[in-house]
């Protein structure tokens, strides 16, 4: 039992990252048999899954924390940030380049994340940290090459996926400062109701021609009750309580391991084939994760 409360942290990272790998991938599906279906469409119907989810199980628990004052700001801040701005770029970008180049880019986060908190919050860099990371990154380039160490994607793709990285760096520098008043779960219900009242309206105006278009398949509702329930509320829980017991660069290193999960996923179901490149990318990625979270 001692062993299980040490390693928690660590194990729900990992899952949450097994999680939105497979995000990816199902966002993929989507934008795959649904041709009329766009991001705000998508990300309206996940806000809107996570916020029922959510909000009827803090009220029935009793742990419905109410939003202090002087910290609405920052609640309204982390909201805009991620889901909404965030999620626009990253689920843009998953249109138009494949789902596990997609999460390849999205893992370079934790790259950026120590130099964020070392400008705005002073914190130390540890070698082994940004070891780890640049490691990480090494496998994930390993992982987006072809055989013939080619390298081709849609540039509309990698410039919303590029912006998500750094709206992502912004959203963790917000988050550390409500992390130690809240509980994740509060955390992620008030995102997920303010981000339902950014892209609700937003689709209603911009993407109001195409609903009618939509299949409503059993599929669809599968595919988004999953991003929904699982990414949009589960996987931020679970990273908001790993991110608060083991600081901000090491659990952001946990993201790298996303690609690793979107590319088995990917396998599973056939989309892509397995090369030695992508065997030898995730080896790597999961040293670097060893060495960010190994002892001195």
């Amino acid at each position: 039992m001692n062993v299980l409360k040490r390693y928690l942290p660590q194990l729900l990272m990992l899952f949450s990252s097994a999680l939105w790998g497979a995000s990816f991938i199902f966002t993929k599906g989507l934008f795959n048999s649904e041709e009329a279906i766009t991001p705000t469409i998508i990300l309206s119907g996940r806000m809107l899954i996570a916020t029922i989810v959510t909000f009827p199980f803090l009220m029935l628990t009793h742990k419905l924390e109410r939003i202090k004052k002087g910290d609405l700001k920052f609640f309204l801040m982390l909201a805009f940030t991620e889901p909404f701005m965030y999620s626009l770029c990253e689920t843009g970008g998953i249109k138009y380049v494949s789902g596990s180049l997609a999460s390849i880019i999205i893992a370079t986060i934790p790259l950026f994340i120590p130099f964020g908190m070392a400008l705005v919050y002073k914190e130390k860099l540890k070698a082994r940290a940004i070891i780890g990371v640049l490691l990480s990154l090494i496998g994930i380039t390993l992982m987006s090459l072809n055989d013939d160490l080619s390298f081709t994607a849609n540039p509309k793709g990698l410039l919303m996926l590029g912006c998500a990285v750094i709206i992502a760096v912004i959203y963790t520098l917000l988050l550390v400062k409500v992390l130690g008043r809240y509980s994740p779960i509060t955390i992620t219900a008030y995102q997920n109701l303010i981000g339902l009242f950014l892209f609700f309206p937003l689709m209603l105006i911009l993407d109001h021609n195409s609903l009618p278009l939509l299949s409503f398949s059993p599929k669809m509702f599968l595919l988004i009750g999953f991003l929904g329930l699982f990414c949009s509320t589960i996987a931020y829980m679970f990273f908001n309580y790993g991110m608060r017991s083991l600081g901000a660069t090491a659990a952001s290193v946990y993201n790298n391991a996303i690609p690793v999960f979107s590319l088995l996923l990917a396998l599973a179901i056939g989309q892509e084939g397995l090369t030695i490149l992508k065997v030898a990318g995730m080896a790597v990625v999961l040293l670097g994760l060893t060495v960010a979270q190994g002892k001195k």
